[in-house]
């Protein structure tokens, strides 16, 4: 888009534009754009699992957080990458710079049971890292209430 005044030729006197030239800014908004969308996705973790629900007040993340997660096989994966539970502590000192005051946010399935989470997190203060946060879906109201369903009567089946 181009702001032009045609004026007569027998003037020759330029009038001054006064309208905002916006296309600079639109290039900025552009890269800034691109930018983003690619530096989105290095944020992320994508593994893939289903968290429970949390009606906690979030708390600020820190730039490079460090993400344990236990999968529904009880596997585990620090960030994308599986680690076996022997390994937890050398991965997690090279991912930490062997700082162990750093707070490792633990992830798990829904399907975990809490005897093996807790053994996750005892593995884990084995190693020395003391700080946990556990990470859960923020609870927007939304959220799919469990209700019980009656066990079906002698040969009626349930609805």
């Amino acid at each position: 888009m181009m702001a032009v005044t045609l004026k007569d030729p027998q003037d020759g006197d330029l009038a001054e534009v006064s309208d905002i030239n916006v296309t600079p800014f639109i290039d900025v908004i552009l890269v800034l754009l691109i930018i983003f969308m690619v530096a989105a996705p290095l944020s992320t973790v994508d593994v893939a699992v289903d968290l429970p629900v949390s009606n906690a007040q979030q708390q600020p993340r820190p730039d490079k957080p460090v993400f344990l997660t236990v999968k529904p096989d009880l596997t585990l994966a620090l960030g994308n990458e599986d680690v076996p539970r022997d390994a937890l502590q050398s991965t997690l000192d090279r991912q930490t710079n062997n700082d162990r005051e750093q707070r490792i946010f633990l992830r798990a399935d829904g399907v975990v049971s809490y005897r093996d989470l807790m053994n996750v997190m005892n593995l884990l203060r084995d190693a020395g890292y003391l700080k946990i946060a556990l990470v859960g879906l923020e609870d927007t109201g939304q959220a799919t209430r469990l209700v019980p369903v009656p066990a079906p009567q002698s040969g009626v089946p349930a609805q």
